[in-house]
């Protein structure tokens, strides 16, 4: 123990530093409930109930048998926008 301090000093700064440390905690722990109180509400807001479920897979293709004349066509429109 330092000769130049009391004990009263010693006492006083060993109970502010204790103090410090539970403030430290106690914003970290607020910090971090917050943080996230905020993920559960974005994710609660991303999600928009008013509008049906969407589908995760698209329509059935659909295929359409060309005449040969239309098949001629369809080649030459590809031949010209190909540069060809």
């Amino acid at each position: 123990m330092p000769e130049h301090v009391s004990l009263l000093q010693l006492i006083g700064m060993a109970v502010l530093t204790v103090a410090g440390l539970a403030w430290a905690v106690v914003v970290m722990r607020l910090l971090r409930r917050s943080r996230v109180e905020a993920a559960v509400e974005w994710h609660a807001a991303a999600a928009l109930p008013a509008l049906p479920h969407q589908r995760q897979v698209g329509p059935p293709q659909e295929s359409v048998e060309l005449t040969p004349a239309e098949q001629d066509a369809f080649t030459g429109l590809v031949r010209r926008l190909d540069g060809r």
